[in-house]
């Protein structure tokens, strides 16, 4: 009998190793698995390169764990924003590398991961300084990129339901980057709201099939705010 269930956010971190790749869920906050992000800045994994679309919030989440000193290398889309303080000051002192990749190449890069693409060409990006040092060339009379995928050794993203083989259904736009993130990544850890029984789940509406999903959490957003309220 397939049951992906682990007991503890803790448990599902626990071998990630230093030097990872780490693929992290999440539009700002929405769809962020914050837990699952709390349970690796406390495993205490470093020199990890993490895939995110912005470089962290305020000061917990993926900031944390960018204040912590644990991230070696970001690959986003939106490094700075109003409140990505702890980012600015780890990469203004050159304590963290970044990589800068449009959004829409970003997600398509990691698409191709999962899809097992090769490479691509786009037009973003042409003629400017993320195109600098890349082979470029010319399709019916438009002038293009060639990328490459991103895959990564982990992925931490966050769904509302799942049943105990990991088919996963998302809430809204806190889909994002989940789903292809789960298929980019060779290990994908997913924080769920609930886990119900086989069967339950509209198959229609499954947006990620078990197949990409190795663990499940179950951390029902209720007990999530109690916890964080007597804390």
């Amino acid at each position: 009998m397939v049951n992906k269930r682990v007991g503890s956010a803790g448990e599902a971190v626990a071998d990630i190793p230093d030097g990872a790749t780490v693929m992290i869920g999440g539009f700002g906050k929405a769809g962020q698995p914050v837990e699952l992000i709390d349970a690796l800045l406390e495993h205490g994994a470093k020199d990890l390169v993490v895939v995110n679309n912005n470089a962290g919030n305020g000061t917990t989440g993926l900031a944390a764990l960018i204040g912590a000193g644990q991230v070696r290398k970001m690959i986003c889309s939106f490094p700075r924003q109003k409140d990505s303080q702890i980012f600015d000051e780890r990469y203004r002192a050159g304590e963290i590398e970044l990589e800068i990749v449009p959004q829409g190449n970003l997600a398509e890069r990691i698409r191709a991961a999962g899809a097992g693409v090769g490479a691509f060409f786009t037009p973003t990006g042409f003629g400017t300084m993320l195109a600098e040092g890349k082979e470029t060339r010319e399709i019916d009379g438009r002038n293009y990129v060639l990328e490459y995928p991103i895959k990564a050794d982990f992925a931490l993203i966050k769904a509302l339901k799942s049943d105990r083989r990991g088919n996963l259904v998302y809430r809204k736009t806190a889909r994002n980057f989940g789903p292809i993130m789960a298929a980019a990544a060779t290990t994908t850890i997913a924080q769920v709201d609930s886990v119900v029984e086989l069967g339950e789940l509209d198959p229609e509406a499954m947006v990620t099939p078990g197949i990409y999903v190795d663990r499940v959490l179950e951390l029902p957003q209720d007990s999530v705010r109690m916890e964080g309220k007597a804390s």
